[in-house]
């Protein structure tokens, strides 16, 4: 069980998601403070999950593909 969460910490320091963190918690704080608003807010941080989504998505399937590969041979 601590290798999970040891997996899931190291994980969490990629720069990718030190990057995603970050600009979620800032645009949150511009939202909350209405500085910017909802519409922005929503526009800014679905192109950010999605970018880190899709990537995290890319990643995993090429690792699929590759263990198939290994598998095959």
């Amino acid at each position: 069980m601590k290798e999970i969460w040891k997996e899931a910490a190291g994980n969490l320091l990629t720069v990718k998601s030190i990057v995603t963190l970050v600009l979620t918690l800032v645009f949150s704080v511009l939202a909350v403070t209405s500085r910017i608003d909802g519409g922005q807010f929503l526009n800014i941080f679905s192109i950010v999950i999605a970018f880190y989504f899709g990537t995290q998505h890319r990643k995993s399937m090429t690792q699929e593909v590759t263990q198939e590969k290994g598998d095959a041979e």
